[in-house]
């Protein structure tokens, strides 16, 4: 469907196409039906972030799009294809969302605690004046097929997002289009624009650096 309604134009829709030929709209969920109805990209998502709707959202879009009943292009292919945003893992004996950046909000004082409980290495805390991550995300290692904690980013990263002259500086620097493993604090750091309103950060922007 083309933007003005009338199919006729070339103006086509760059998000989410459900493809009638191979299965009937019924089969969508009322979230996904809505993203496709108003032309709306996953990652200006209709549910709360993190919630239950959200995840089921994702994961059905993933299983539609592997089947071919949707198309999808953009960040949003890339959010299907390549993470495994929508999966679950297990992370220290709990169940943790994969590829969902975070915020750190542990305190130092809770972080020494936790160390000295467990006597196991944990990530410093956001924007500690030692030197820590402000966000984090649960990855599975393609290697090891276990669950990791990847800390990225700082506090100095929510002034840039809406600079433009910022963005192309840090991306150039840190040569985002290459980083390609999600394992890696750059692979995350370099999309942080796009996770903006996972991270409650103000960004009207949503590729690269």
């Amino acid at each position: 469907m083309c933007n003005c309604g009338c199919n006729t134009c070339k103006t086509k829709s760059t998000l989410l196409v459900l493809n009638e030929n191979v299965a009937p709209k019924e089969i969508l969920s009322e979230g996904l039906k809505y993203h496709i109805d108003n032309d709306r990209p996953l990652t200006d998502h209709l549910y709360r972030a993190g919630s239950e709707s959200y995840f089921n959202l994702i994961a059905e879009a993933r299983s539609l799009y592997s089947r071919g009943i949707i198309d999808v292009v953009g960040d949003d292919l890339e959010i299907l294809t390549e993470t495994d945003l929508g999966h679950f893992g297990i992370f220290e004996g709990k169940k943790v969302p994969l590829d969902y950046p975070m915020e750190v909000t542990e305190s130092l004082n809770e972080a020494k605690k936790k160390k000295k409980k467990d006597n196991r290495k944990i990530g410093k805390p956001m924007r500690s004046s030692s030197g820590g991550k402000a966000y984090k995300v649960y990855v599975k290692d393609p290697k090891t097929k276990k669950i990791k904690t990847v800390r990225f980013g700082s506090g100095g990263l929510r002034a840039k997002i809406n600079d433009k002259k910022a963005r192309t500086a840090f991306a150039a620097r840190h040569k985002c289009s290459q980083k390609k493993d999600k394992t890696k604090a750059g692979y995350w750091s370099c999309r942080l624009p796009r996770y903006a309103k996972l991270l409650g950060l103000k960004s009207s922007f949503s590729g690269f650096w």
